[in-house]
């Protein structure tokens, strides 16, 4: 059963303390896009022009606003097993021959022993990442901010 404790060693020191981190780094690199995503869309709803009647609007004046996101939470599962299992099997045969020929009496026996002894260690892994992303409402400031700028613009 040597191979029990080496096996138990390698499931023990899996390193979900680093999954763990690279999943928080990832999600703030990923938080960092989306961010940079929204405010690259208000630039250009900013240049986007549209003509109603004679006069001419962005599209922020208009009360168009981006999409915000963001990461509301995230699960790192990891699901390890193992099985260890051990046989033996003990067998005899023996075999006994007697014969008599001309006045000689002939025995014989035969005895076989078997003995094994059996190891079985198989370890199976499973592991997976989710992450809840949500639309949030654009930042109320950058809201308050489109309405000043642009109020006497809609008026």
């Amino acid at each position: 059963m040597a191979e029990t404790p080496q096996v138990t060693r390698s499931l023990l020191s899996a390193p979900l303390p680093q999954i763990i981190e690279r999943l928080g780094i990832s999600i703030a690199q990923a938080q960092a896009a989306l961010d940079r995503n929204s405010i690259e869309l208000a630039k250009a709803m900013s240049e986007t022009e549209v003509e109603i009647g004679d006069r001419t609007y962005n599209l922020l004046s208009l009360g168009f606003v981006p999409a915000f996101y963001s990461f509301t939470e995230a699960t790192v599962e990891a699901k390890l097993s193992f099985q260890v299992s051990e046989s033996t099997e003990t067998s005899v045969n023996v075999g006994v021959q007697v014969g008599v020929q001309y006045g000689v009496f002939m025995a014989a026996a035969s005895v076989d022993v078997g003995y094994a002894r059996k190891f079985s260690v198989s370890a199976e892994g499973m592991s997976s990442i989710a992450a809840r992303l949500v639309s949030l409402p654009p930042p109320e400031i950058f809201t308050d901010l489109l309405k000043r700028e642009y109020q006497q613009d809609i008026s």
